[in-house]
């Protein structure tokens, strides 16, 4: 049966038959009899099917969300049970949210495989609320995130720190004065991530936390167009130092010194299963002893 949901998995993503048949080198006959197996299986239609257009129905939705996490558990299994014979290898899906997986995480992946040359990862970036999804449905063996994280049906485990610093564009008229108070940050414009990103509830804790209530704030998507929009001085921000040691070190960027600051959050380490395999287990230790040696 798992043939058939991987296959229906790629006639829903592709909308395709034909490109569903390219992908599992089948003939397009081949796919549509596991399509109408399936179908048969289930006891119902998952297809809407046109000579333009191949979706999922309310039934294909249902099955589509539910094969995803069925795989998932399928190839964990998998995994386990060849770890009681095998050496660390094969496919590690590791999911984190951007100040990690952009900043942090590619270091941490080469000091991997230059010891373990035969695991094979894959990285999904997105934010602290899709990665937390992803490791839910055993989409992904593991997810970092930053800040504190608490969802019953996930294992979480805190392992480093994070420091958090304001930054303004070199022109920032903030950087003239002798002292800045708390006061003049509410008259600023903030960039800020969107709600669901481990950066957007670390800004809020910090306004929670310094009583700050701006008078306006600007909504981006990525850390990247928030960089690139406040070094064009519209307004400030908060972001790790992680990810403005480049900018602040050629002058594009410059931290605004606040008493209070740096802001310390937290990233975390998330799974499902209590049950980890040794490349799982290979690639935890590494984030655990890599967050020691951690220098801005």
């Amino acid at each position: 049966m798992d043939n058939h949901l991987r296959i229906f998995i790629s006639v829903a993503e592709k909308q395709s038959f034909s490109k569903a048949a390219e992908e599992h080198y089948m003939t397009q006959p081949a796919v549509s009899q596991y399509i109408r197996a399936l179908e048969d299986s289930v006891g119902m239609r998952l297809l809407e099917r046109s000579n333009k257009y191949v979706r999922l129905n309310k039934a294909g939705e249902i099955v589509y969300h539910y094969a995803k996490e069925i795989l998932g558990l399928y190839t964990t299994m998998q995994n386990l049970v060849d770890d009681l014979v095998n050496r660390a290898n094969g496919p590690l899906a590791i999911g984190a949210s951007y100040t990690f997986g952009e900043y942090v995480l590619p270091r941490i992946i080469a000091d991997m495989l230059g010891r373990y040359p035969n695991i094979e990862p894959a990285v999904t970036i997105g934010n602290t609320a899709k990665i937390a999804d992803l490791v839910a449905t055993h989409q992904l063996d593991i997810g970092i995130v930053e800040g504190h994280f608490n969802r019953k049906e996930i294992i979480s485990e805190e392992f480093a720190e994070d420091e958090m610093v304001i930054v303004a564009s070199s022109e920032n008229k903030l950087l003239d004065k002798e002292e800045i108070e708390l006061s003049d940050l509410v008259k600023e414009t903030w960039v800020v991530r969107e709600r669901g990103s481990g950066t957007r509830e670390a800004t809020e804790k910090f306004f929670q936390k310094f009583d700050i209530a701006p008078f306006r704030l600007m909504h981006f998507s990525s850390t990247q167009s928030i960089k690139e929009s406040v070094a064009a001085g519209l307004g400030i921000t908060l972001l790790s130092k992680w990810a403005v040691q480049k900018e602040v070190k050629y002058g594009d960027l410059k931290i605004i010194p606040i008493k209070g600051l740096p802001f310390i959050r937290e990233f975390s380490i998330i799974t499902k299963s209590p049950f980890k395999t040794n490349t799982l287990e290979i690639f935890m230790k590494l984030l655990r002893d890599s967050s020691q040696l951690w220098t801005f």
